[in-house]
């Protein structure tokens, strides 16, 4: 099962990439979670995870950090071809039927956000472009 990895192509794993995707300050945020969003040209979303140690001790960091990459693989031809970065809005994390719900929907709100305000025409997700 390839497409339902977590490869490192799906990864935003550069300071100068988060950096890119906060300095466009274009978020949508929920009771769980903030996405920041910017648009990649590479046909497909990847996910980054910023959780400060305001969210808990490691044991729990470490949970959210599984959790979120669980989702982002499971819902990742959902996504719109964005680079995410979450941030957790709870210090407890949430069942992985609502943040699989979470998630999609504001990346689709991030999209529209973007679409309003810079590019009239963002791509839009295609299922056959994750490696």
């Amino acid at each position: 099962m390839p497409d339902s990895c977590f490869p490192r192509q799906v990864r935003i794993l550069k300071p100068a990439d988060f950096e890119r995707i906060m300095s466009l300050r274009v978020a949508a945020v929920d009771g769980l979670l903030r996405v920041h969003g910017a648009p990649n040209e590479l046909g497909h979303a990847r996910l980054g995870l910023t959780i400060s140690r305001k969210v808990g001790n490691a044991v729990l960091r470490n949970r959210w950090r599984r959790l979120l990459r669980e989702v982002f693989r499971l819902v990742q031809r959902q996504l719109p071809p964005l680079d995410l970065v979450c941030i957790p809005n709870s210090k407890n994390p949430p069942q992985l039927r609502s943040l699989m719900e979470s998630l999609p929907r504001l990346s689709d709100k991030i999209q529209k956000r973007l679409a309003q305000t810079n590019s009239p025409h963002l791509p839009a997700a295609n299922p056959d472009a994750l490696p």
